[in-house]
């Protein structure tokens, strides 16, 4: 139930009347939330450093941020508080949830437009109260971490009315120093210590929020305790839990990088020592070795090599041009034989020989085809009409050149020609079939 109830819920802001207030001498007080329908035991463990503790009176309707636990002991469910103020600050929490919702649409939370922060800043702006005790958290741990960080106050009122403008004006002129004559600055811290949600107001100003949103150098939000959220810890480049954390957060910690340079400066000299002790190791070698021999024996081999090498390459540039030449007599060959005079010379010997042979089969062609004809010849006078006309027969015919097979065909006064052996009759028909 324990760790269900602290990693579901989460801590919440509760409402309610403050009854059986008991303040121990250890520092924690435990009191009961109740409203008209339920209560709740409350334990606020070290109570005089968290914020809004001092509201805390029966009686008094008061909001808490806390986280719901149970008290194993007694099997008791409570909740841890955090963080105390009176009730009727929902009118104030409600302009908080709207211009957040406000300001994030228009993506002034967007992460894609934060700026890194400086690796090592130089000269850092506080945008803060000049009284305070943030600023003098800011300055010790500054000069503690970074004493060569030169930071420029701008004092400013954080609380109160009309303060937000201060506050918006100081980040704008640092943010442009040149044009107000400041001095230029690598990085701006905003904010002021702890309080209530009145105290902390002014940094949930839409101007404020506008002011960091514009700004051109990095800036990081510090204000009031871890517990507290203000609007411009989400337009801001970089949040700060506390104005102390903020100034550790904007520059690196001097001792912890001279630490870091000894241990490379040891390093790099161990490496370089050792790279310089393998080098006398292998320029000593060399001089037992090769550089004690005299420079004919040294080179010696090289020059046998040399000439080895010499050779070889003679061989193969005799053996390359011979090559050569043998490709190129056999390319001469080919034009040789691809001469126009040699191919026409080809072609006409090509083509008596196809003339020959061309005129011989035309004459054994003529030459059957003759008999055969003569063969033709033969068999038609001996079967044609002539043959006929040698045996004393004779042609009749009209005047058409018709054929008359049959007296039946003849008619009285018709023409008609009969052709014999030698020659033709034409006659006239007196008297018809």
């Amino acid at each position: 139930m324990k760790n269900l109830l602290e990693i579901e819920l989460g801590e919440q802001w509760v409402e309610g009347e403050v009854s059986n207030l008991r303040k121990q001498g250890s520092g924690h007080w435990y009191f009961s939330l109740k409203d008209e329908r339920a209560q709740i035991s409350c334990a606020m463990f070290g109570a005089r450093r968290k914020p809004g503790a001092e509201v805390l009176e029966d009686g008094v309707k008061v909001r808490v941020f806390a986280e719901p636990s149970v008290y194993e002991a007694r099997g008791q469910l409570q909740i841890i508080v955090a963080k105390v103020e009176r009730a009727g600050l929902g009118e104030l929490q409600a302009r908080f949830e709207a211009l957040k919702r406000k300001l994030d649409a228009e993506g002034l939370f967007a992460a894609e437009r934060k700026k890194p922060l400086p690796g090592f800043p130089r000269t850092i702006g506080l945008v803060t109260s000049g009284t305070g005790a943030a600023i003098r958290d800011m300055a010790q741990v500054l000069e503690r971490r970074a004493p060569w960080v030169q930071p420029v106050i701008f004092p400013v009122r954080v609380q109160g009315k009309g303060a937000e403008r201060e506050i918006a004006a100081a980040i704008r002129q640092l943010g442009r120093a040149a044009e107000h004559g400041l001095p230029e600055c690598d990085l701006l811290i905003v904010g002021r210590g702890g309080g209530s949600l009145e105290d902390l107001w002014n940094f949930n100003e839409e101007v404020v929020a506008r002011a960091i949103a514009e700004c051109p150098i990095p800036v990081i939000s510090a204000v009031g305790h871890e517990i507290d959220f203000t609007i411009s810890d989400f337009v801001a480049d970089l949040r700060a839990p506390t104005p102390s954390a903020a100034a550790e957060l904007a520059v690196p910690d001097s001792a912890e990088l001279r630490s870091r340079f000894e241990m490379l400066g040891r390093r790099m000299r161990r490496r370089v020592g050792d790279r310089i002790g393998r080098l006398d190791l292998v320029l000593e070698n060399a001089r037992r070795g090769v550089l004690s021999r005299g420079g004919e024996r040294l080179l010696r081999e090289p020059v046998m090599r040399l000439d080895q090498l010499g050779a070889r390459l003679r061989a193969a540039v005799e053996v390359a041009w011979k090559e050569q030449v043998q490709r190129l007599n056999g390319s001469k060959r080919a034009l040789e034989a691809l001469r126009p005079e040699r191919q026409i010379a080809q072609r006409i010997q090509s083509l008596d020989a196809i003339g020959g042979r061309l005129t011989r089969a035309t004459q054994t062609r003529v030459v059957e085809l003759e008999e055969r004809l003569g063969h033709l010849g033969g068999l038609l006078r001996a079967l044609g009409p002539e043959s006929a006309f040698e045996r004393g027969f004779s042609i009749t015919t009209d005047a058409d050149g018709k054929i008359l097979h049959s007296v039946e065909e003849v008619r009285k006064g018709q023409k008609l020609r009969t052709r014999f052996k030698d020659g033709v009759v034409e006659s006239t028909v007196d008297e018809g079939g």
